[in-house]
């Protein structure tokens, strides 16, 4: 048995954590791996000799897609508006509720997500996004956008990284994008202390709450984690498993918050996560609600559902 590894590197050129722990795991139960690309000239001749390649999946990190596909589907995502021609993103704007929550389509852990007070703020945005647009990745622009958790040491260090990478030949911001010709604006939930993020792997959900940044609405990224599992509302974990049972998934993170009705409904997913926050629950859901103490690298348990191996064991992870 032979399985294939996505190969993709970080900012700096390194491995990924997540690729080692596959590694490692693979190793410690005596299977061979390889770590691959699409865009290598070898891959389909590598890829026909392969049991399974792990690849990530192609709606990851855009936030357009995913709430189309969430929607199409009829599951409780929450309600956005999604514009691609400026005229009817401003007609729009001039009569919409306030506050709303502004997102490129892609990023995480809150980044490039600002929330909107006024008309007059959505109308810049949109002028900016149908214009030269915003870059992902920490966007910012003078009179625009407002950095509220701005700090200089953290600026200086950005700097310093970008010019460390750029003097050892490599490209000091390789993952960002320039968004325009779209803008998407996401209802506002308000009364959120906290969001509770559902992972499911295979049969199983593991769950914690994040919460909210002191004089913030956004959780995620906080790193303000609570592992009470009494305080998860089990709704979520129901919604949550279905969603992966009816779509077929293997591997989803689903936040979820609360609406004006108390109901829950999920702001965002995503098929990548820290996997040491799911690692430090101390147990998970099954399909049924019951509950299982234990806990388990998410990788582990990737691998124990795609090559159909209850039996892994799984080694020592540190990282």
């Amino acid at each position: 048995m032979k399985v294939g590894i996505y190969d993709l590197r970080d900012l700096n050129g390194n491995d990924l954590p997540v690729q080692k722990a596959y590694e490692k795991i693979l190793a410690h139960n005596g299977i061979e791996s390889v770590r691959l690309s699409i865009e290598d000239d070898d891959f389909w001749e590598i890829a026909a000799d392969l049991s399974l390649f792990i690849m990530r999946f192609q709606h990851y990190d855009n936030k357009v897609i995913q709430y189309f596909l969430m929607r199409a589907h009829g599951f409780p995502m929450t309600r956005s508006w999604i514009f691609y021609e400026k005229k009817k993103a401003l007609d729009w704007a001039r009569s919409a509720s306030y506050p709303l929550v502004f997102k490129l389509r892609a990023g995480a852990g809150s980044m490039n997500v600002v929330l909107v007070q006024s008309p007059r703020q959505a109308e810049n945005l949109i002028k900016r996004m149908f214009g030269k647009g915003l870059i992902s990745q920490g966007f910012y622009a003078p009179g625009l956008l407002r950095f509220e958790h701005f700090h200089p040491f953290n600026e200086v260090r950005h700097l310093l990284g970008n010019l460390n990478r750029s003097l050892r030949g490599l490209d000091p911001h390789p993952f960002w994008t320039r968004h325009r010709d779209y803008i998407l604006f996401q209802k506002y939930l308000a009364g959120n202390k906290f969001d509770t993020r559902i992972t499911v792997i295979g049969e199983r959900a593991f769950g914690f709450r994040r919460m909210t940044r002191p004089d913030d609405f956004r959780a995620s990224g906080s790193g303000l984690l609570n592992y009470e599992m009494d305080q998860i509302d089990l709704r979520c974990v129901e919604i949550a498993h279905q969603v992966s049972r009816e779509m077929g998934l293997q591997s989803m993170a689903y936040d979820f918050l609360f609406n004006e009705e108390g109901e829950p409904e999920f702001c965002e997913i995503s098929y990548t996560y820290l996997s040491r926050a799911v690692q430090a629950c101390p147990g998970y859901w099954d399909r049924d609600l019951n509950w299982h103490e234990g806990q388990y690298w998410p990788e582990y348990l990737h691998l124990v559902d795609a090559l159909g191996m209850p039996e892994l064991k799984m080694p020592h992870l540190d990282y």
